[in-house]
Protein backbone atom coordinates (compact mmCIF):
# COMPACT_ATOMS: atom_id res chain seq x y z
CA UNK A 1 0.00 0.00 0.00
CA UNK A 2 1.45 3.35 -1.00
CA UNK A 3 1.63 6.22 1.49
CA UNK A 4 -1.03 8.95 1.24
CA UNK A 5 -0.33 11.72 -1.23
CA UNK A 6 -0.90 15.41 -0.57
CA UNK A 7 -1.11 17.88 -3.43
CA UNK A 8 -1.19 21.62 -3.75
CA UNK A 9 -3.47 22.79 -6.56
CA UNK A 10 -3.19 26.14 -8.30
CA UNK A 11 -5.70 28.12 -10.35
CA UNK A 12 -3.34 30.52 -12.15
CA UNK A 13 -4.46 34.06 -12.88
CA UNK A 14 -2.66 37.24 -13.81
CA UNK A 15 -3.50 38.97 -10.52
CA UNK A 16 -4.07 36.04 -8.17
CA UNK A 17 -3.39 32.34 -7.99
CA UNK A 18 -6.06 30.34 -6.19
CA UNK A 19 -4.61 27.65 -3.93
CA UNK A 20 -6.05 24.46 -2.44
CA UNK A 21 -4.63 21.45 -0.65
CA UNK A 22 -5.91 17.96 -1.33
CA UNK A 23 -5.12 14.39 -0.42
CA UNK A 24 -5.80 11.13 -2.14
CA UNK A 25 -7.19 9.15 0.81
CA UNK A 26 -10.52 10.97 0.72
CA UNK A 27 -10.04 12.50 -2.74
CA UNK A 28 -11.06 15.82 -1.27
CA UNK A 29 -9.52 19.27 -1.09
CA UNK A 30 -9.77 22.43 1.00
CA UNK A 31 -9.24 26.06 -0.05
CA UNK A 32 -6.09 27.79 1.21
CA UNK A 33 -6.72 31.25 -0.22
CA UNK A 34 -4.71 33.01 -2.89
CA UNK A 35 -1.18 34.02 -3.72
CA UNK A 36 -1.22 37.58 -5.01
CA UNK A 37 1.13 38.14 -7.92
CA UNK A 38 3.68 40.93 -7.66
CA UNK A 39 4.50 43.47 -10.34
CA UNK A 40 7.52 41.35 -11.27
CA UNK A 41 5.59 38.07 -11.40
CA UNK A 42 4.62 35.19 -9.16
CA UNK A 43 5.23 35.52 -5.42
CA UNK A 44 7.46 32.48 -5.04
CA UNK A 45 8.16 33.30 -1.39
CA UNK A 46 4.46 32.69 -0.66
CA UNK A 47 4.44 29.48 -2.72
CA UNK A 48 7.62 28.26 -1.00
CA UNK A 49 5.98 28.91 2.39
CA UNK A 50 2.93 26.84 1.35
CA UNK A 51 5.16 24.01 0.18
CA UNK A 52 7.12 24.11 3.44
CA UNK A 53 3.90 24.09 5.50
CA UNK A 54 1.96 21.39 3.61
CA UNK A 55 4.87 19.26 2.32
CA UNK A 56 3.02 18.10 -0.80
CA UNK A 57 4.08 15.08 -2.82
CA UNK A 58 3.03 16.88 -5.99
CA UNK A 59 1.58 20.02 -7.56
CA UNK A 60 -1.43 20.30 -9.85
CA UNK A 61 -2.11 23.29 -12.07
CA UNK A 62 -5.34 23.97 -13.91
CA UNK A 63 -4.78 24.22 -17.65
CA UNK A 64 -7.18 26.64 -19.34
CA UNK A 65 -8.76 25.93 -22.71
CA UNK A 66 -11.64 27.27 -24.73
CA UNK A 67 -15.02 25.55 -24.37
CA UNK A 68 -14.32 23.48 -27.50
CA UNK A 69 -10.99 22.31 -26.04
CA UNK A 70 -8.82 24.48 -28.28
CA UNK A 71 -5.80 26.29 -26.92
CA UNK A 72 -6.52 29.51 -25.00
CA UNK A 73 -4.36 32.62 -24.79
CA UNK A 74 -3.70 31.88 -21.10
CA UNK A 75 -2.09 28.51 -21.78
CA UNK A 76 1.29 30.03 -22.62
CA UNK A 77 1.27 31.98 -19.35
CA UNK A 78 0.25 28.87 -17.39
CA UNK A 79 3.03 26.89 -19.08
CA UNK A 80 5.48 29.59 -17.96
CA UNK A 81 4.15 29.29 -14.40
CA UNK A 82 4.58 25.50 -14.57
CA UNK A 83 8.18 25.97 -15.72
CA UNK A 84 8.79 28.22 -12.70
CA UNK A 85 7.33 25.56 -10.37
CA UNK A 86 10.09 23.15 -11.40
CA UNK A 87 12.33 24.91 -8.83
CA UNK A 88 10.50 23.05 -6.05
CA UNK A 89 11.59 19.59 -7.27
CA UNK A 90 8.04 18.23 -7.16
CA UNK A 91 6.07 16.51 -9.88
CA UNK A 92 3.76 19.00 -11.61
CA UNK A 93 0.63 17.71 -13.32
CA UNK A 94 -2.12 19.58 -15.11
CA UNK A 95 -5.87 19.10 -15.35
CA UNK A 96 -8.46 20.69 -17.58
CA UNK A 97 -9.77 23.67 -15.65
CA UNK A 98 -12.63 24.59 -17.96
CA UNK A 99 -15.62 25.86 -15.98
CA UNK A 100 -13.95 25.56 -12.55
CA UNK A 101 -14.37 29.27 -11.82
CA UNK A 102 -18.00 29.18 -12.97
CA UNK A 103 -18.58 26.07 -10.85
CA UNK A 104 -16.87 27.68 -7.85
CA UNK A 105 -18.93 30.86 -8.11
CA UNK A 106 -22.15 28.84 -8.38
CA UNK A 107 -21.33 26.77 -5.28
CA UNK A 108 -20.41 29.88 -3.28
CA UNK A 109 -23.64 31.62 -4.32
CA UNK A 110 -25.65 28.56 -3.32
CA UNK A 111 -23.93 28.53 0.08
CA UNK A 112 -24.72 32.22 0.51
CA UNK A 113 -28.36 31.63 -0.44
CA UNK A 114 -28.47 28.83 2.12
CA UNK A 115 -27.42 31.18 4.89
CA UNK A 116 -23.67 31.79 4.82
CA UNK A 117 -22.85 35.44 5.32
CA UNK A 118 -20.59 37.89 3.61
CA UNK A 119 -19.95 38.85 0.08
CA UNK A 120 -18.33 36.48 -2.39
CA UNK A 121 -14.89 37.84 -3.25
CA UNK A 122 -12.76 37.10 -6.30
CA UNK A 123 -10.25 35.53 -3.90
CA UNK A 124 -12.90 33.10 -2.62
CA UNK A 125 -13.79 32.14 -6.19
CA UNK A 126 -10.14 31.62 -7.16
CA UNK A 127 -9.45 29.44 -4.13
CA UNK A 128 -12.67 27.45 -4.64
CA UNK A 129 -11.69 26.92 -8.30
CA UNK A 130 -8.38 25.46 -7.05
CA UNK A 131 -10.43 23.03 -4.91
CA UNK A 132 -12.25 21.83 -8.05
CA UNK A 133 -8.91 21.48 -9.86
CA UNK A 134 -7.53 19.37 -6.99
CA UNK A 135 -10.63 17.20 -6.80
CA UNK A 136 -10.68 16.60 -10.56
CA UNK A 137 -7.06 15.48 -10.37
CA UNK A 138 -7.60 13.28 -7.32
CA UNK A 139 -10.68 11.59 -8.78
CA UNK A 140 -8.91 10.86 -12.05
CA UNK A 141 -6.07 8.86 -10.57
Amino acid sequence: MSPPRTILAFDFGLRRIGVAVGQDVTKSASPLGVVTNRRDGVDHDAIAALIKEWRPTGIVVGMPAHADGSRSDMQELVEGFIAELQRYDLRVDTVDERYTSVEAERVLKEARAAGSRGRISREMIDSAAAVFIAERYLSSG
